[in-house]
């Protein structure tokens, strides 16, 4: 697991049993972090499924993938901040507690969002619009890279014993849910207002909306119990670099597998929307629907699919996903690209969605099972930010890069090729719920 012995079974104590009151506490508290969570990734995956409607509003007119590849740079340059947004919150989430931090984080995203709501455009105040589009961008990012190590370690340390990866994949649950419920205020939206509406106002609904909803689940998120126990927020090394680094060895096996999981997941999530419209030829709407449809499945897979990790191990379900997503990101994706219909479309995105959950169920979960508790929210949240924002956030800049260069099947061959390292990361790793450090804090 890393460079000194880690945990195992057999050199832990086993958690007394839980009570009914406890279980009742343990699964309000996932409720609890996870509307919160299900607000933060809302916030921040609006822009990307708005972005069809306001490319034009930030950056000067001409083809619509000029413009798609402009907002996209954008979104890539969110995910620059979240290896900050990971290394700060981390640090909070180690020293001063996991709540802390997570009502910390969603009051920053809320600010993001209202920024981009009261936005004026380029024609109003020319290159200043884009710029403010940054700057407000960057600041969701350090926000959302602060979210995912913070949430995944709660969700993981407050989840039952033994059903860890049912109870921790309700992070994905609302992660995927907050894209969904995205992607369903457009389809409502679409209904009632004209593309050109749309265009010109319609699109800042969602951001104000997400605005508002960040701030109930700030107040929802005071009313959690904390997970961390003063010993471990007391350690000296405790949040810090120099606690992590003898845990380089899982530091670098977080990053291998995430880098290839936060690939496909973006590129068959948010950028799919794009891919369908772009390069499949099917009008905003229709695509708009899929998703939505398919994302709604995608969020129902993950609790089934975290419960079956709780049977096979977290390391078999990395394999399973590594060589499924080896086998299938090229056909699916070239079979999209040729087909007419939205039920094969949909049909397509499912199968590769159904692979992608093998790595999203357990995504937080075994992160937070191999660092100890003094460094596990910078461990768990500085990894993932690293291989999202040099991998997941460039996904749709990449996509689209190589489509105006008239060499989009690279791209295919690219998610491969991640992939190919995610599985051999994973046949190479421990188990990590056999000898790895998370056990019951009580």
């Amino acid at each position: 697991m890393n460079d000194s012995s880690p945990a195992t079974t057999s050199s832990v104590p086993q958690p007394p049993e839980l009570t009914s009151e406890d279980t009742r506490k343990r699964v309000f508290a996932i409720v609890g972090a996870s509307s919160g969570n299900l607000v933060e990734w809302f916030d921040f995956y609006v822009y990307s499924f708005c972005a069809i409607y306001f490319a034009s509003a930030f950056f000067p007119k001409g083809n619509q993938t000029v413009q798609l590849l402009n907002t996209a740079g954008v979104f890539a340059a969110g995910f620059l901040m979240r290896p900050i947004g990971g290394w700060m919150f981390g640090r909070i989430g180690d020293r001063y507690g996991r709540r802390t931090s997570m009502m910390i984080s969603v009051i920053m995203m809320c600010g993001g969002s209202l920024l981009i709501a009261c936005m004026p455009t380029y024609a109003s105040i020319g290159t200043a619009a884009p710029a403010l589009l940054l700057i407000a961008r960057l600041f969701q990012g350090l926000s959302v890279g602060g979210e995912y190590g913070t949430s995944a370690t709660y969700m993981s340390e407050v989840a039952l014993a033994g059903r860890r990866g049912f109870f921790a994949s309700f992070q994905y649950v609302t992660l995927i849910g907050g894209q969904l419920l995205a992607v369903l205020v457009i389809v409502i939206l679409q209904q009632f207002l004209s593309d050109a509406e749309l265009r010109a106002w319609g699109w800042r609904i969602p951001f104000f909306m997400g605005a508002l909803a960040a701030v109930v689940a700030f107040y929802l998120r005071r009313s959690l119990a904390e997970t961390s126990t003063a010993e471990s927020r007391s350690r000296k090394d405790a949040g810090t670099l120099a606690g992590l680094l003898p845990h380089k060895a899982a530091f670098l096996r977080v990053i291998g597998f995430t880098a290839a999981g936060s690939l496909s997941f973006y590129t068959f999530t948010t950028y799919m929307q794009k891919y369908l419209v772009n390069t499949v030829g099917m009008d905003a709407k229709t695509s708009s629907l899929i998703m939505t449809a398919a994302l709604f499945v995608f969020m129902v897979l993950q609790p089934v699919i975290g419960a079956v990790s709780d049977r096979i191990g977290r390391r078999t379900s990395l394999i399973v996903y590594g060589v499924a997503t080896v086998l299938c990101t090229v056909p699916v994706l070239s079979a999209l690209r040729d087909t007419t219909s939205p039920y094969s479309a949909f049909g397509l995105v499912i199968l590769a969605l159904i692979a992608v959950s093998f790595y999203t169920s357990i995504s937080g979960l075994i992160k937070a099972e191999m660092f100890p508790p003094e460094v596990r929210a910078l461990g768990v949240g500085l990894s993932y930010a690293l291989a999202n924002a040099i991998f997941g956030g460039t996904a749709e800049y990449a996509a689209l890069g190589l489509k105006s260069l008239g060499h989009e099947s690279w791209f295919y061959w690219y998610v491969t090729a991640m992939s190919v390292i995610s599985l051999l990361v994973a046949v190479t790793m421990p188990e990590p719920a056999k000898k790895g450090y998370l056990v019951d804090p009580r």
